[in-house]
């Protein structure tokens, strides 16, 4: 008897804080890693927290601590490092020299999620473009090949250690290509948009942190099917329904990717095409799960990006999503912390005649 199943891939995490970041927001953030790292089917074999008192322009923490973390992962036979800060292109390679294995950043690992996620051909698109920004200036580093077990596409995938200068003419070519393809993609959506105001159709954004229940709401909302998974990205792909208010005026909700902390500028930028669909919107819903303890640094998160994507000014409605899930008491501080928010619940449907209700009336006042 033979085993067929692939293995999967054995990271060691390793997060830090200096005097820019408190521990607490380093453990938060490790948190944050460690569901990146399984939503990509990685096997978690360490998690290490440092505390970096001085920094190497090598390896961008002490030496010393950076061989010391090297050792750990062959220790452990891990497959790979994945460390939670952004690594330069020389700081990537002189990892991958000491450990031996291939190192990663919380952005690259992002980017292979979306990479991973991308359905369709706009998305894939988007993705594959942030990629080739990402590893142009890599091409050299020991990517891990993630799509034997997961299917997914990123970037110009293999290993990329031969023939470095026609490589580089390559990728230059093709994200040439991507951009022309995207711009077509933005143009079509600015057209799709005109046609909505032109009929008379406002639309209405769900923005929020990744995994706060922007499909589910949607779903429950206009009576749609759309895919809802509890993980990070689940939905990667914008997806709108129709839906005819109570005061026969039709809307049109608009689901978006989920944001994150860090979230990569190659994403956003390659993203925006899809993502002005929140900056455009006649009304924001900013859902907000009210059953995380960290839902006021997911909120900042987000608020961050929109006005990163000029979508700061935006009316917009807090959605306190999973409110079935919170005490009574937990309701009425995040009530207080976000004045004017609805409690709502997408899985028991609570709260949502009255979101309803608020977004007819927004979106009325917005046309007068």
């Amino acid at each position: 008897m033979y085993n067929l199943e692939e293995k999967a891939t054995r990271a060691a995490l390793v997060g830090v804080y200096d005097g820019t970041t408190v521990k607490e927001e380093a453990e938060s953030l490790s948190e944050e890693l460690a569901s990146l790292a399984k939503t990509l089917g990685l096997e978690i074999v360490t998690r290490e927290l440092v505390h970096v008192r001085e920094k190497s322009a090598k390896y961008g923490i002490g030496t010393g601590k950076a061989a010391e973390l090297a050792e750990r992962a062959k220790e452990l036979e891990a497959d790979c490092l994945v460390l939670d800060w952004e690594l330069s292109p020389a700081q990537q390679r002189n990892w991958e020299d000491m450990a031996g294995i291939p190192t990663i950043d919380r952005r690259e690992l992002i980017i292979q999620i979306f990479a991973d996620r991308a359905k369709t051909r706009e998305a894939s698109l988007q993705v594959e473009l942030a990629g080739l920004h990402y590893s142009l200036p890599r091409l050299s580093h020991k990517y891990i090949d993630l799509s034997r077990q997961r299917g997914g596409r990123y970037g110009t995938k293999g290993s990329g250690e031969t023939k470095l200068e026609t490589d580089r003419r390559q990728v230059q070519m093709r994200i040439h290509r991507l951009e022309l393809a995207i711009e077509e993609v933005r143009k079509q959506r600015a057209l799709q948009r005109e046609q909505r105001e032109k009929r008379g159709i406002n639309a209405c954004a769900l923005v929020g942190y990744t995994n706060a229940g922007k499909s589910s709401l949607l779903n429950a909302i206009t009576g749609s099917e759309v895919f809802v998974e509890d993980e990070l990205f689940a939905t990667l792909d914008p997806t709108s329904r129709r839906l005819r208010l109570s005061s026969g005026k039709t809307a049109i909700f608009v689901d978006t990717v989920g944001f994150i902390r860090r979230l990569p500028h190659d994403l956003v930028d390659a993203f925006r095409s899809t993502l002005e669909e929140a900056s455009r919107a006649s009304l924001l819903i900013h859902v907000l799960d009210a059953a995380d303890h960290e839902v006021e640094q997911q909120y900042d998160a987000t608020i961050r990006v929109l006005e990163e994507l000029g979508a700061g000014e935006v009316p917009r409605i807090i959605a306190l999503n999973k409110s079935d899930r919170v005490l009574a008491e937990r309701l009425e501080e995040l009530c207080a912390r976000f004045p004017g928010a609805i409690a709502v619940s997408a899985k028991t449907r609570a709260g949502l005649d009255v979101l309803l209700s608020e977004t007819e009336q927004r979106l009325i006042a917005s046309t007068l």
